[in-house]
């Protein structure tokens, strides 16, 4: 059995009769000492984490004595300035042994829920606008527009087979102010739209004004 331990600052992983040096403690030599701060217990494989300790685990040891570490030099020169400085340092350390590692009251922690990865909808492709764009045609704007999709002309097919007196009265029914627009080009350009003569009506929408035969 072996626990994983917080002591000074430093985490240990330690067993029974195990003797270890950690940073200098308060405690007198001959004492006893306990650490609660166990992060993690391990009975022969049965694993216990703690959040981050474990409630009701700690580890007994007792303090053999008070002394301090290797000496380690610390030299310092600054380049071309003469600077010299040499020193030396022990740490002051405490070693203790390990009496025993308790568990009883321990918590066994709960096993990790596997992080369900987050599966990110598939972005549906953007439906295809089931009509065609009606202001290509000079003389129709955005509201124009609107008014003959409404009344199911949504392609340059069926504004192509459409009668310009039948255009004329949905204009003129809507409230959308759109009675003043004069379609009767508008079959023909929405024919050469149908067909992609694109050049064709370029030209001929260059010889217009404002879809109105001059």
């Amino acid at each position: 059995m072996y626990a994983i331990v917080e002591i000074a600052g430093q985490q240990f992983k330690v067993s029974k009769d195990q003797k270890v040096f950690v940073h200098r403690l308060s405690n007198e030599e001959g004492s006893k000492v306990s650490f609660e701060k166990v992060l993690l217990l391990d009975d022969n494989g049965n694993i216990t984490l703690g959040a981050p300790a474990i409630d009701g685990a700690s580890v007994e040891a007792k303090v053999l004595q008070h002394l301090k570490g290797d000496k380690v030099i610390v030299f310092k020169k600054k380049r071309r300035k003469g600077f010299k400085k040499k020193n030396g340092h022990r740490q002051s350390l405490t070693q203790i042994i390990i009496e025993g590692i308790v568990s009883s009251g321990a918590k066994k922690a709960a096993p990790k829920a596997e992080k369900v990865a987050e599966v990110k909808e598939a972005k549906a492709p953007k439906a295809k606008k089931a009509g065609d764009d009606l202001v290509i045609i000079e003389g129709i704007g955005p509201k124009a527009a609107e008014v003959l999709v409404a009344a199911g002309i949504d392609t340059f097919a069926k504004l192509a087979s459409t009668d310009a007196t039948k255009v004329k009265e949905i204009l003129e029914a809507s409230t959308a102010k759109v009675s003043h627009l004069d379609p009767t080009t508008w079959a023909q350009q929405a024919q050469l739209a149908a067909d992609g003569k694109m050049d064709e009506l370029k030209k001929l929408q260059d010889e217009l004004n404002g879809g109105k035969a001059v």
